[in-house]
């Protein structure tokens, strides 16, 4: 049956100003990282995308690599929007990105100039698509130039494959020579996309200042510490799960200590009427300079369930101060490498 969008799709979901861009985002964004890939069913798929836009999520974050395999993700994206979105594409930010490894040899990794705008038109081509509306430098390469780093990111803004320029994971100094580098070439730093959540906090201590200072929004991605911020583990490292096939996701992050703070800001949520992963997106979100949070779903019940959040997003301070005694820093933040160049 032919798609057709729900035609109350933008009144429930906020959507908050990108720095001091004219682009807003949704509060919560759908990120492709996870469980669309050539391993999942390409239906499953398409119903967590339709449901998404449906509830007013119109920001889909996507990758080279993401999958598995490598590409699948943006291939089976291409497949869903050419037979189901196709005459949304204007109400859609579609982003993409380049920095880890994509095919073997010196050129389809990292943060050179022909890595990322080989892979930019790879990604087009698999998406079947003329331009992205964000492209990013996925980390950072401590080896290449900065300049040329997002040189690259420039000449696909000036060659109309991009509509904007973004970084993931850069530290606050090297974000600061992105703002004034590009700034110098014409082409502002839209966005960054760090990794943030209750047991990850690295961005608070000079990232946020920087990104309000210089009109810079954010996406925070992995704000449910891939799972751990859920009901998942609080009894054990269930069979299926992320952990217990190593998947990105050392089984040593679940500490006896992580696993205890988890439990008690369970606790809190609870208190709060709601769930554990509930609560962790809302808080991510409490501080005006994050822009969105992106979150992944294997099912719509999952979607449904995340985007819940949004129902209670405030936040007094005595639930502040008792969510901050147990938001500790879990060791979860393995994009760490990049950050610290």
């Amino acid at each position: 049956m032919p798609y057709l969008a729900a035609s109350d799709r933008y009144e429930a979901m906020p959507y908050r100003r990108c720095g001091r861009s004219g682009v807003k985002l949704p509060a919560i964004s759908l990120g492709l990282w996870q469980n669309f890939g050539g391993d999942r069913p390409i239906e499953t798929s398409r119903a967590i995308l339709r449901r998404a836009f449906d509830l007013g999520i119109t920001h889909f974050d996507l990758a080279n690599n993401y999958g598995p395999p490598y590409g699948s993700a943006e291939t089976n994206f291409g497949r869903i929007l050419a037979e189901d979105f196709r005459p949304y594409r204007d109400e859609l930010v579609i982003s993409s990105k380049a920095g880890y490894d994509m095919w073997p040899g010196p050129y389809g990794d990292w943060g050179s100039r022909k890595y990322l705008l080989a892979s930019l038109d790879q990604s087009l081509g698999r998406m079947g698509l003329d331009y992205v509306d964000i492209f990013y430098s996925h980390r950072a390469d401590p080896e290449t130039p900065l300049e040329e780093t997002l040189g690259a990111l420039d000449t696909a803004v000036r060659q109309g494959k991009a509509l904007y320029a973004g970084v993931s994971s850069y530290s606050a100094r090297r974000t600061e020579e992105a703002v004034r580098i590009l700034g110098d070439l014409g082409t502002p730093l839209l966005i960054h996309q760090p990794s943030y959540s209750l047991l990850n906090r690295w961005i608070e201590t000079d990232l946020l200042d920087v990104l309000g200072r210089e009109g810079v929004g954010s996406i925070v991605f992995s704000p449910l510490a891939q799972g751990m911020l859920t009901d998942r583990y609080l009894g054990g490292i269930p069979e299926d799960s992320r952990a217990a096939r190593d998947d990105s996701f050392s089984p040593g992050m679940l500490s006896d200590e992580n696993l205890e703070h988890v439990r008690a800001l369970n606790d809190i949520a609870g208190r709060r009427g709601q769930s554990l992963a509930q609560m962790a997106l809302a808080w991510t979100l409490r501080d005006e300079r994050v822009t969105s949070a992106l979150v992944g779903a294997s099912s719509v019940a999952q979607l449904e369930q995340n985007l819940a959040a949004l129902e209670r997003l405030d936040f007094d301070a005595e639930e502040l101060a008792e969510i901050d005694r147990f938001a500790q820093e879990g060791a979860v933040n393995i994009w760490a490498p990049s950050s610290d160049v």
